[in-house]
This record gives structure tokens, C-alpha cells and sequence, in this order.
């Protein structure tokens, strides 16, 4: 077991099975953030399994050994916690907030849930119907089904493409077998981060952790060195094109969009502060020109998705139908701008303003700083301090952040359309 100091005060200790813990105190609060990490997620399904770990997250909250689901939700509750959980393409995080004495029962709760869940076949068909209500739900929010087109359009086959919930074709057949394999196949101790920050000690943490595995499959010494999570699939290259769902909608909505960079790129700061000039808060180009000074949107902005090996960009908006085809031609003229003559030093800084901004006020409470933790562990290694990050915004210059608008907006885009539109009405589709 080897225990080393971070920056900002934060601590990592590895046990000896390869699950990693790590720790901010914070004196200050009253409270305690815990989150168990788990490096999988829905692009590291195969296709039949599409939608598995988000399954899965469901079913881990459902009974172990020692408790049964209404125990799990009333023990925490009981002493005014909560806890969740949630699925991304790439990661699956189990969490809980306490006060700082309850920190204990969290963690026994926690890792008993994530090592020790029976997933019952009956569990298994309950939470199925819940599941495609979830996706049924979703298809009912064309604002929100819009990205999942435009990330397909962008990725097509690859699992960065598929929906994290699955389909209700992957969904209906998946048996509970398939499920428990994919559980025990997956969530091994190496692919896992306990992240906690609050009022606590490092120390202490590290031995709740221990007693609450002792003796689960998370335990053990691993007999080979695992990697951190299965190969991943090439990203294809895709050719762009439009893809347009007609949907009875009061809006049409739109994002149009192409490649990005992935999240170890070392462009991925300017791309930061290029993003919040184009459209990252009233203030930025798109929000003015669109809404501001003619007011055809009520919501409109950019955005960037950064994943291990990949990434992708968009603008989106939601307009009247009618004045979809205006919009977009705004989006695309302040695109092309942007890429031929840049940004200027004034809205740079601004750019730069606002993401330090929003990074260190997004670290106010002891959720958010667990997250932190986690993420820095678990999808970059290591934890870079605030000060450094805020350095490496500072460091940004406008060459850079031209650059990459040059590259990205430059580049062929996609658009993926979700409204009372015929599929011909944006001219080549899939």
C-alpha cells in the first residue's frame, strides 16, 4: 500500500489490489462528498451489450448480501444524505453526501453496493421498464435528443456514437446473465477510484474503505497488472452530412458541428477560451448576434465534448421553425468569420476571465471538489493544482486560439436537426 501527497493538500493511496483512493480535507465544512469511480462506460460496450453499464448502474442500488434497496436509500437518508448515481460514455460514478460524522456509514454503504450487488433476475425486469421509460422520456425532450443525433453524426458507428442508455432493441433482450458478466468482467479494483472530500482524514478514509471490502472480489491482490480499461476502438473519420428527425415540435432544433480534440490535448485550454467567446455566456458572439440583436433564439451556445482519443464541438440552437434556415446561416457566416480572421485580444481575455471563473467557482462545495479528484485521477493521473490551471489558461495566447478556430471552423461540418422538418428540407442526409 503506498500513500502520496498531491497538490492542494490532496492525498492517493494505492491498496494493493490497485483501487485507488483519494482525498481532499476541507476542515471548514461540516459535510462529506464520496464518490466511487468506476472506469467504464457505454463506449466500452459492444453492440449488443449498447446501453450495459447504464443498466448496470441501476441494478447496483437494488440489494447486496447485506442490505436490501429500501435499506440502501433509508440508512443514508436516514441521517439526511443522498446519494446517486450516473453513466457517461466513458466512466460511471456512485456517490453520496453526509455529514462529516456519517462519513462512515457512506462509505460502507457505497462499496457494499459497487463490490457486492446480488442483481436479481427479478431486479432485472423492474429496472428494465424503467430504463426505456427513460428512453422513451428522453425522446420527448427534442432539445436534449438533438445532441444524441449530432454525436452520432459525428462518430456513426463507433460506441462514442451509441446512446449511454441503449436502444430498446439493445435493452429488451439483455439478459441478467449477460449483465452479472459484464459487472464481474469490468469492475475490477484497478478501474476503480474512491474519491472523498470534506471534513476528513485521509487515513481514516483508507481504512473504512478496507474494512468495507474485506473480503469482496474488490479485495484481492490482482495476479497480473490490469490496464486501466479495454483498448479502445479507432474513431473513424466521418464524412459530414445532416441528419434530420421530423418531430411535431413547437421548435426546430439544431446543432451544427464537427471534430474536436481529445482531452489530453494540449490545445484544449485555447479551445476553452475560444469556446466561451463564440458562445459561452451572453457576452460571447453567437448569444449577441442571434438573440441579442435579432432575437431569434431564446437558447444559444457552443460547446466542446473532449474524450480520451477524440472530441467534437457544436453550436446549438433552437428556434421557430420558420426561422431555423436564418439561424443557421448566422451560425455558419460567425463560424467562418471566426476561422479566417480570428478573435480579438479583448475577447480573449474576457474568454480567459470566464473560465477561470467558472472553474474555481465551481469548486464551492464538497461534491464538486470530489469530482474533481476523480476525474483528475481516474481520466488525466494526476491531480493539477488550481494555481496551475489557472496559470495554464493565462498562458494562452491569441495565436493559439486562433489556430485551433482556423482548424475547427474551417474544417466541413455536420448537422443534426430535430423538428417539424422533412428530411430534405437542409439538403444531404442520413
Amino acid at each position: 500500500m503506498k500513500t502520496t501527497s498531491l497538490s492542494d493538500g490532496a492525498k492517493r493511496t494505492v491498496l494493493p489490489s490497485g483501487l485507488r483512493i483519494v482525498t481532499e480535507s476541507i476542515p471548514t465544512t461540516r459535510s462529506a462528498a464520496l464518490g466511487v469511480w468506476v472506469g467504464i462506460g457505454s463506449r466500452d460496450e459492444s453492440p449488443g451489450m449498447s446501453g450495459a453499464s447504464h443498466f448496470l448502474e441501476h441494478l447496483l442500488f437494488k440489494g447486496t448480501h447485506k442490505r436490501t434497496a429500501l435499506q440502501i436509500s433509508s440508512e443514508i437518508e436516514a441521517v439526511g444524505g443522498e446519494t446517486n448515481a450516473f453513466t457517461t460514455k466513458e466512466y460511471t460514478c456512485y456517490y453520496a453526501r453526509v455529514l462529516d460524522a456519517d462519513l462512515p456509514l457512506a462509505v460502507d454503504v457505497l462499496c457494499d453496493a459497487v463490490a457486492d450487488s446480488i442483481i436479481e433476475p427479478a431486479d432485472v425486469e423492474v429496472e428494465r421498464g424503467v430504463i426505456l421509460e427513460e428512453i422513451a422520456m428522453h425522446e420527448d425532450e427534442p432539445g436534449d435528443e438533438v445532441h444524441d443525433v449530432f454525436t452520432e453524426a459525428i462518430f456513426g458507428n463507433h460506441p462514442l456514437g451509441r446512446l449511454i442508455s441503449g436502444t430498446e432493441e439493445s435493452i429488451t433482450p439483455m439478459t441478467r446473465s449477460q449483465i452479472h458478466g459484464f459487472y464481474r468482467r469490468r469492475y475490477k479494483a484497478p478501474n476503480i477510484v474512491i474519491a472523498a472530500a470534506g471534513n476528513l482524514d485521509h487515513a481514516t478514509v483508507v481504512r473504512l474503505v478496507r474494512k468495507a471490502l474485506s473480503g469482496t472480489v474488490l479485495d484481492s491482490e490482482p495476479a497480473a497488472p490490469a490496464a486501466p480499461r479495454p483498448a479502445l476502438k479507432r474513431v473513424p473519420t466521418q464524412k459530414p452530412h445532416t441528419v434530420v428527425r421530423n418531430r411535431d415540435t413547437e421548435q426546430g432544433h439544431l446543432v451544427l458541428g464537427g471534430i474536436g480534440i481529445g482531452r489530453l490535448d494540449e490545445r484544449r485550454f485555447a479551445l476553452g477560451v475560444l469556446n466561451n467567446v463564440l458562445g459561452g455566456g451572453m457576452s460571447s458572439r453567437l448569444f449577441q448576434e442571434i438573440r441579442e440583436k435579432r432575437g431569434l433564439a431564446y437558447s444559444v451556445y457552443s460547446y466542446a465534448s473532449q474524450y480520451a482519443d477524440a472530441g467534437l464541438f457544436g453550436v446549438y440552437a433552437g428556434s421557430a421553425p420558420g426561422k431555423a434556415d436564418e439561424v443557421l446561416d448566422l451560425i455558419r457566416s460567425e463560424l467562418e468569420r471566426v476561422a479566417a480572421k480570428g478573435v480579438s485580444a479583448e475577447e480573449i481575455a474576457r474568454g480567459k476571465g470566464m473560465a477561470k471563473g467558472a472553474y474555481v467557482l465551481g469548486l464551492e462545495d464538497t461534491g464538486s471538489r470530489m469530482s474533481r479528484l476523480a476525474k483528475s485521477e481516474l481520466l488525466y493521473g494526476d491531480l493539477m493544482s488550481v494555481d496551475e490551471l489557472l496559470r495554464r489558461v493565462d498562458e494562452v495566447t491569441p495565436d493559439e486560439v486562433n489556430e485551433v478556430a482556423a482548424e475547427m471552423f474551417a474544417q466541413p461540418m455536420s448537422l443534426a436537426v430535430v423538428g417539424p422538418f422533412d428530411e430534405s428540407a437542409f439538403g444531404t442526409h442520413s
